[in-house]
């Protein structure tokens, strides 16, 4: 029989080591990585009636979201934001001479299976339509041992980058 709580031990560490491994490859391909201490309050509205609109499957535009400092859910734990990291690195524009300090910035969270909550989607959504990121990946885990994927996340649907 399986303790639930030794799993859920062994799954936060290897959740833990998944993501040091996104970020030392990301680093590798020459990105500047830092972990992201922000959150997306989503906010849970009502119609005139008083029934609550379930933001996750009914995604609405108008809605008062906000982002708010990320909070430790666990003793002397990091913060857990969404997405986990940003990430950012100097591009040159061609032709551009008023612009020699562009960065490119996005958001990257690591997932072992690739697969994002609802929640997590709708957050994707806020993020990029305020114009926070340009882009959000998500890191998964590959076929071959030690392999990383990342998936572009653009307005709620996933695409491979």
């Amino acid at each position: 029989m399986i303790d639930k709580k030794i799993q859920g031990k062994k799954n936060r560490a290897a959740g833990a080591r998944f993501e040091r491994k996104v970020r030392a490859d990301l680093e590798s391909k020459g990105w500047i990585v830092d972990r992201w201490g922000n959150n997306v309050k989503l906010e849970v509205c009502k119609t005139l009636n008083g029934k609550k609109i379930n933001y996750i499957t009914n995604f609405l535009p108008d809605a008062h979201h906000e982002l708010v400092p990320a909070k430790s859910t666990r003793f002397r734990s990091n913060t857990h934001g969404f997405p986990d990291f940003i990430a950012f690195r100097d591009f040159a524009i061609p032709m551009c001479a008023g612009y020699e300090d562009c960065k490119e910035i996005m958001g990257v969270e690591a997932k072992s299976n690739g697969y994002l909550k609802p929640e997590e989607r709708a957050k994707c959504k806020w993020l990029l339509k305020n114009k926070i990121f340009s882009k959000i990946l998500i890191a998964s885990k590959g076929e071959k041992r030690g392999e990383i994927k990342y998936k572009e996340e653009k307005n709620g649907s996933q695409r491979k980058s």
